[in-house]
């Protein structure tokens, strides 16, 4: 996976390559099981710091994206727990669609956007 940041955004380093790894599984460049390249080797190879990559990671594990192996670094381990996944993106999807009704944004929009999304991780 080619890991791209942007240095120029006001988005957090962490979080975009949190999102970038995100972005990876969803899209099975990343799958269950597989290792991330650890923290050294990556800040190296994107020209970040290491303590970033390293809080990408802590995130990405608080989150159920990863876990933490002794001897393989930052392995990808989905979180299974379903229900609390759904409760936080019925809490992120509220505010997403707050904001697309104060900007007249209709639900049929909406969906297309959906599905133009999705189809990219299925």
């Amino acid at each position: 996976m080619v890991i791209e940041i942007d240095f120029n955004s006001d988005e957090a380093l962490y979080l975009q390559l949190r999102n970038q790894i995100i972005l990876g599984i969803a899209t099975s460049q990343f799958h269950e099981g597989d290792s991330l390249p650890s923290v050294r080797q990556l800040a190296d190879s994107i020209g970040i710091n290491m303590h970033t990559v390293n809080k990408a990671y802590t995130v990405l594990k608080q989150e159920g994206y990863v876990k933490v192996d002794r001897r393989r670094g930052a392995v990808v381990a989905i979180d299974v727990d379903r229900m609390r996944t759904l409760t936080e993106l019925k809490k992120e999807l509220q505010v997403i669609l707050a904001k697309s009704s104060c900007k007249n944004i209709s639900k049929e929009e909406i969906h297309e956007l959906i599905e133009e999304i999705y189809e990219d991780y299925h």
